[in-house]
């Protein structure tokens, strides 16, 4: 208890995020076999409103105050597409190449940043950043044959992830994060029911047992992210993001049979690393980048 008790709390927070992430993983991937990741997604967000259901309860109508509709909607828009391609690629994908090649978001966050923020940049995280995507060209295909659509996915998915975190972080200069998630869940609820529409099932009482672990860990592991960077460093807290690569290595070697090969590994340590280098020299450098660049495209 004295151990727990010495580590801050931002820490145990994030650790508990990456858990609950892997948890939404997996649970994702075992449905996926019976319900189309898309119906999924759907699900994914309905269920994800019963955990912050207790905002509106307390505060009313008032974290839906707002004048930039508009941004908030293109925020859910990429949002949604992000989570769709992405929910694709586990049900496709061994959990482990998911971690690995998902950690390249903060690269492309940092790249659009550059473009439409006209944020500056350095010789190091410019190094940084094209290190971390020869990481991921190694997990894709040492020899660049064959390529996956599972790893495109995951790719795709985490390239238009972050030009949503681009709209989260210009929303996050006016909007609070109580704001930023309501209409998070509002938009992408009907965006996503629109392409669940297409491969629609009807879930069994199991399936929806399923569907809700998957909504309510995935909201959890969001809000508890947040929470996380709100209270520490975003340098302190991003390393134990690799651990969302040992839980998958885990989950998929115990209850998928899957053992990732050696690219995987190195690939990931090197991908991971690029963003870990990347968020330290965002921290230490002026003007910072928000927060939110540095988060994972979990969904």
């Amino acid at each position: 208890m004295n151990f727990f008790h010495s580590i801050p709390r931002g820490i145990l927070l994030m650790i508990l995020a990456t858990i609950l992430f892997s948890i939404m993983h997996a649970s994702i991937k075992h449905i996926s076999s019976g319900i189309h990741p898309f119906e999924v997604a759907f699900f994914r967000n309905l269920f994800g409103l019963v955990v912050i259901a207790p905002w509106f309860i307390k505060y009313g109508i008032q974290p839906l105050v707002t004048n930039k509709i508009k941004l908030h909607f293109l925020r859910s828009f990429f949002n949604v597409i992000a989570m769709l391609t992405f929910f694709y690629a586990l049900s496709v994908t061994p959990l482990a190449e998911v971690a690995s090649l998902a950690f390249t978001a903060p690269l492309f966050a940092t790249l659009l940043a550059i473009i439409f923020l006209r944020e500056k940049i350095g010789i190091r995280r410019s190094g940084a950043i094209i290190v971390g995507f020869i990481g991921a060209a190694i997990i894709v295909n040492p020899d660049f044959k064959n390529i996956n659509i599972g790893h495109m996915c995951i790719l795709i998915s985490a390239s238009i992830w972050s030009v949503a975190l681009i709209f989260i972080k210009i929303l996050g200069r006016t909007e609070s994060s109580v704001t930023i998630t309501s209409y998070m869940v509002i938009f992408m609820i009907p965006l996503s029911a629109i392409a669940a529409s297409f491969y629609w099932v009807l879930p069994s009482l199991n399936d929806l047992l399923i569907l809700a672990v998957i909504g309510i860990a995935g909201t959890g592991a969001q809000m508890l992210l947040a929470q996380a960077l709100k209270e520490e460093d975003t340098g302190i807290i991003m390393p134990f993001d690799f651990l969302k690569m040992i839980w998958a290595v885990l989950i998929g070697y115990l209850i998928f049979s899957e053992t990732p090969a050696l690219n995987v590994w190195i690939g990931g340590i090197i991908i991971f690393s690029s963003t870990l280098y990347v968020a330290y020299r965002e921290r230490i450098i002026p003007p910072k980048v928000d927060k939110n660049i540095a988060q994972p495209a979990d969904q």
